[in-house]
């Protein structure tokens, strides 16, 4: 499974800032990451049930009992809700039909029998003849008609209390100390999902590391806020039903502690390693016995369920913002936090966390603080560069846009630039200008006469160099071997 490495980084960094005396015994902030997942849980059979009186007049009398079945703590994995406790906590091996059927008979026939779990019968033999009928559920005679649902109650850690979510049994454990998933029967509109815990990959293996339990010894509420404690492991394994508790300095019988936290109400209550602040077991026992059942037992059962552990985006906000905090940069860690109770108001964490960086921000301690003093603010950029740039684009546009007009102006029919044509001044005693072999050349006489359109091209090949010159005998000019008449004076050619 994925992990964020940058809430490992924090609470090392704030492990670092403890001193060395007590480091390993209070780890700083170790349990913030799993504390906001943490969630009581109350489970009762709410049974209805018939007496169908044969012994005076035929009667019905129906009754409704709410009978506990367990209470203790569960931690949420997934931001759908779902969350991991103990199968014993919302189940019971007892006969919740026997307890209805011995509540019905003592209300209603007025007769000692005790509300309890057990069989049991009465001196008057045609009252226990129904009565023993009426446990017997599946004769054909039973004088009982009993159906028994299961109602379950979440309260999560949150300020100030709610009245809690109901949920529903996705899979049990094959024994009462084995965990159980549950999962809410209806989610919740809006917002981005529950505050999970991470799960850690192993338990570690060093005996004597120190531990945290988080719970509560009742309902979450502003009088009974959330329960942490100390512990460190023992040796042990999940073979020998689960890794003991022991105090390395022998100053506690931890043992003895997490018996009576259990009996309080914290049956199942998370165990945080303190390398990581992931959950690495839950919590078992009661009396003068407590033992860890461990994280790999949580994840097969989730696998078996088929419902993963998986985080979500108020998790990662949740770290960020514990990253800021951790190291003392409350200038930022504010706005972090505010950002997480935007998404789920009311997590106790975060509102504390929130409340202590507002009151450190801009102070000596604030590191956040001291870099914004330390960096320069930023330059602003002139905007005449910007103007002068603009303006050279719209006068070369300008130009452009003349140019390409005029040339537009000047093309021929056909879409060609016809050159100007300028006149040609004659001087007196000039050579007289060539018109070569090419039939197109034009020549112009002078101002007075207009120029002599271009021929179109003739048929006969070109002629060569090789080819006698001719000249007109009137003026001298050279004549072409096509011409019929000279192009300067006009006078025909003679044959």
């Amino acid at each position: 499974m994925r992990r964020l490495a940058v809430p490992g980084v924090a609470v090392a960094v704030a492990m670092l800032s403890v001193p060395p005396a007590l480091a390993h015994e209070h780890p700083s902030g170790i349990t913030d990451l799993v504390t906001p997942a943490v969630a009581r849980v109350e489970a009762k059979a709410i049974i209805d049930i018939t007496l169908l009186d044969h012994v005076g007049e035929l009667l019905h009398i129906e009754r409704t009992y709410d009978v506990p079945i367990g209470t203790g703590i569960g931690t949420v994995v997934n931001p759908d809700g779902t969350l991991v406790t103990l199968t014993q906590v919302v189940h019971t091996d007892n006969d919740l039909a026997v307890y209805a059927a011995n509540k019905v008979f003592g209300d209603y026939h007025k007769v000692n029998v005790p509300a309890d779990f057990d069989r049991h019968t009465v001196s008057d033999d045609q009252l226990n003849h129904h009565l023993q009928l009426c446990y017997d559920l599946k004769s054909k005679m039973s004088t009982c008609i009993v159906d028994i649902k299961q109602d379950i109650t979440v309260f999560p850690n949150i300020t100030p209390a709610g009245r809690g979510f109901k949920a529903e049994v996705v899979k049990l454990g094959d024994d009462p100390l084995s965990p159980a998933v549950l999962r809410p029967t209806s989610t919740s509109e809006g917002g981005i999902g529950m505050p999970t815990a991470p799960l850690a990959d192993k338990v570690p293996d060093k005996v004597g590391a120190p531990t945290a339990v988080a719970g509560f010894l009742g309902r979450p509420a502003a009088t009974q806020p959330i329960k942490v404690d100390i512990a460190h492991l023992g040796p042990g394994g999940a073979g020998e039903g689960g890794r003991t508790f022991a105090d390395p300095q022998k100053k506690v019988d931890e043992p003895v502690k997490l018996g009576k936290l259990i009996d309080q109400g914290m049956l199942g209550a998370p165990i945080i390693g303190d390398k990581d602040g992931h959950v690495i077991g839950l919590l078992v026992g009661g009396g003068t016995v407590a033992r860890m059942i461990g994280v790999r037992e949580i994840t097969s059962a989730l696998a078996a369920a088929k419902t993963p552990a998986r985080r979500g985006p108020l998790d990662a906000a949740f770290e960020a913002a514990l990253t800021r905090y951790h190291t003392h940069n409350y200038t930022d860690a504010a706005p972090a936090f505010k950002r997480v109770l935007d998404y789920y108001p009311g997590q106790p964490v975060a509102q504390a966390h929130l409340k202590d960086s507002l009151a450190k921000k801009g102070t000596a301690q604030d590191i956040g603080a001291r870099k914004a003093a330390t960096t320069p603010p930023p330059t602003s950029i002139p905007l005449w560069p910007f103007v002068v740039g603009a303006a050279v684009l719209l006068a070369l546009a300008a130009g452009i846009a003349v140019l390409l007009w005029r040339r537009r102006r000047r093309a021929g029919p056909e879409g060609e630039e016809l050159e100007e044509m300028q006149p040609q001044e004659v001087h007196v005693g000039a050579p007289p200008p060539d018109d070569g072999a090419n039939p197109t050349v034009m020549v112009r006489r002078s101002q007075n006469f207009p120029a002599v359109p271009p021929q179109q091209p003739q048929s006969q090949p070109v002629l060569t160099a090789q080819q006698q010159a001719k000249f007109c005998t009137s003026c001298g000019m050279k004549l072409g071997p096509a011409h019929r008449f000279c192009g300067y004076c006009g006078h025909p050619i003679e044959t």
